[in-house]
């Protein structure tokens, strides 16, 4: 059986697999080959020549890089195998965003997954994790830290909508990354019975329409600008964008603005209190410490590799468990989106 250190190891370009000739996320643009997670920008850049992606993710970098992100797309479906300089590669679903992955990569005996980004909540807009075994599991540890036990979604979402009623005067402004978290947060209002209009500002508004056409419904939305005419329609009404879209000359717009701000880092009441947000929502696109934990238990690999956050603690938990475990030093990923 090979080692796993020669069929994935790290590089300055990112995760590289040596038999395949191919990199899983690479940080920097220009490799031949690059398989891609999902569509976030730390993950998914413009400029490969080759990319293998699930087709949602795929129209994501269109989306957001224009037609000629890539030279060549080759597109994969959750569970096809295909392979490359004779390495067996499988894309399985994620649960992140839309599109999202789990690299399966087989060699020679050798079978290792790296979950790219992944959540284990339900989540309306996207597939759900999907769980395999494996010999070594790449894991992701954004929140991999005993305090985040990020609280039911459900749960928040009803937050926003109580802050609605007790302040029917004020628009409710809600930070929320463009791209998965704005869109999930669309949808849990939708089923927690909000009916009316949801506004969005443009960046969101694109993305909306890529969910939209891969099935996503999303409801009534609408579009608004700095240069949208103030006007009451603005009071008791949901705007949804990224936290840097709203400006001053934006907030102008709106009847006594409410800020809030959906994301895990939300947990953290400091955080919260520093970024002038009225109303944390704990909503997170990444698994928090409990369902790290689990996911690696139902995996049940005999390795565990970690990446992308806090490794110390989650590798303590393996040495207590009596697992293998090791950081794995990769850099040009980021905590955005949370």
């Amino acid at each position: 059986m090979i080692r796993p250190e020669q069929l994935l190891h790290p590089t300055p370009r990112g995760l590289y697999c040596p038999p395949g000739d191919f990199y899983i996320d690479p940080v920097r643009a220009g490799v031949e080959r690059a398989v891609v997670t999902h569509g976030h920008a730390d993950h998914a850049r413009a400029g490969h020549t080759a990319v293998l992606a699930t087709p949602q993710t795929l129209d994501i970098m269109q989306c957001r890089y224009g037609e000629n992100f890539t030279k060549a797309r080759q597109v994969a479906e959750y569970g096809e195998t295909h392979s490359m300089n004779g390495v067996d590669v499988r894309l399985i679903p994620a649960g992140h965003i839309l599109g999202s992955a789990q690299v399966v990569i087989e060699h020679k005996g050798l079978k290792m997954i790296c979950t790219g980004d992944y959540k284990r909540r339900k989540d309306p807009t996207c597939s759900a994790f999907e769980v395999e075994n494996c010999d070594v599991f790449i894991t992701e540890a954004t929140f991999a830290l005993p305090v985040f036990k990020h609280p039911d979604d459900r749960g928040e979402v009803q937050k926003l909508l109580k802050s609605l009623g007790d302040f029917p005067h004020r628009t409710h402004l809600v930070g929320a990354y463009s791209l998965g978290k704005a869109q999930r947060l669309i949808a849990l209002l939708r089923e927690a019975g909000y009916d009316e209009t949801i506004l969005i500002t443009p960046a969101v508004k694109e993305l909306c329409d890529l969910y939209e056409r891969h099935g996503v419904k999303l409801g009534d939305l609408d579009v608004v600008t700095p240069a949208s005419h103030p006007s009451e329609r603005f009071a008791n009404r949901v705007v949804i964008g990224p936290m840097q879209t709203f400006t001053e000359k934006l907030v102008k717009r709106f009847s006594e603005p409410l800020l809030c701000f959906a994301s895990g880092w939300m947990g953290i009441r400091a955080r919260a209190k520093a970024s002038g947000v009225e109303l944390p929502l704990v909503i997170s696109d990444h698994a928090d410490w409990d369902e790290l934990t689990m996911t690696a238990t139902q995996v049940n690999p005999n390795a565990l590799w970690i990446t992308h956050g806090r490794e110390d603690a989650l590798m303590r938990w393996a040495e207590i468990e009596g697992r293998t475990a090791q950081p794995l030093h990769l850099v040009g990923y980021d905590e955005v989106s949370g």
